[in-house]
């Protein structure tokens, strides 16, 4: 979820929560995110890498925002990006995490369409080195096994802000989805139902469903788009989960968020140009 883009209004303007600049609140949760998993599971590769991939973040969107934007950014923003991708990647070497860092803050100043950005910035990152990189990079994969009380935490705080933030209803759809189609997947593979939906309970897509999916820069507007395409992304990744690929919610979200985008961006347009003939 990202929280600033370029020539964002000016810092008095930004509503709060809970006494809060709600800028603020998605950092927060991805740090309880962060601790949670590496008190749990000790699922960093280590601190160095997450910290690399961090600086690399805010010291891009610094220079970007400042040649860009001609000022210095809100660097909330980059913070996530940065702490998600140190999170997500798994690399013995140390260039992936700051590579990736570079390529997700890039991606928001130079992949835009009428003002707008296209690719939530990590997801591109991370799918790009899986790509490009995938005999050096990986993504993270532990679920948080039987120990719910990470995961209860992640969501009692994750529920309370996304609330605040009036995205919650993202976050459930694909929830509710995922699991609809966990059970699609078990009649169609013999899979039992419950090894269909641990993903899930998983460190990995707690980011995804509560940063990623929900990124107010990256998704469309209206609650119910939002909700569909949510759906969608979920029944994407469900078809390429029964293809056998290993990171598919990041090729979902890839190819239906970018597409419903530009749908939006589109039928805008041509409202536009009706409006104005």
């Amino acid at each position: 979820m990202t929280s600033e883009a370029v020539g964002a209004p000016r810092a008095a303007s930004i509503p709060r929560a809970f006494g809060i600049d709600k800028r603020y609140l998605a950092p927060i949760l991805v740090t309880i995110v962060l601790i949670a998993g590496q008190v749990s599971f000790a699922f960093l590769e280590s601190w160095s890498r997450t910290f690399l991939a961090i600086a690399t973040a805010i010291g891009v969107e610094m220079l970007l925002g400042r040649l860009f934007a001609g000022q210095w950014p809100h660097l909330a923003s980059a913070y996530v990006s940065g702490i998600s991708v140190g999170m997500l990647v798994r690399s013995p070497v140390f260039w992936p995490y700051a590579l990736c860092s570079a390529i997700s803050i890039v991606s928001k100043y130079v992949i835009r369409v009428d003002g707008r950005h296209i690719w939530n910035p990590s997801n591109l990152g991370i799918v790009a080195m899986l790509v490009l990189a995938s005999d050096t990079v990986a993504s993270l994969s532990v679920q948080w096994g039987n120990t719910l009380l990470p995961m209860v935490t992640v969501w009692c705080f994750g529920i309370v802000i996304l609330r605040s933030l009036g995205r919650l209803h993202i976050t459930l759809t694909y929830v509710a989805s995922f699991v609809a189609f966990a059970a699609l997947r078990s009649a169609v593979t013999g899979h039992a139902f419950l090894a269909e939906v641990a993903p899930i309970t998983g460190p990995m897509y707690q980011l995804f469903i509560f940063f990623m999916i929900t990124d107010p820069k990256t998704t469309v507007h209206g609650t119910r788009a939002q909700c569909l395409v949510a759906f969608l992304v979920a029944a994407v990744e469900a078809a390429l989960r029964l293809l056998q690929f290993v990171h598919a919610p990041y090729y979902a979200l890839f190819a239906v968020g970018p597409a419903a985008n530009l749908i939006e961006i589109y039928v805008k347009r041509r409202a536009a140009a009706r409006h104005g003939g």
